[in-house]
């Protein structure tokens, strides 16, 4: 099994500020992670799985 990512992880992987995975969770949007304790974790997978559904288009 792949380790979990922290908000940090996935902003590196998606190429964004960390502040926005938050901004995302608090609208209700951004991949899916799961709270351990107070710690916000994200299953490598489902990040991927998440990116990819996303509209593919450049404008």
């Amino acid at each position: 099994m792949r380790n979990l990512w922290t908000p940090a992880d996935v902003a590196d992987y998606l190429g964004v500020p960390t502040n926005t995975i938050y901004q995302w969770r608090s609208r209700g949007g951004g991949p899916p992670g799961r709270r351990l304790g107070k710690h916000l974790r994200f299953k490598p997978d489902d990040v991927e799985a998440w990116f990819d559904d996303q509209a593919t288009e450049v404008s």
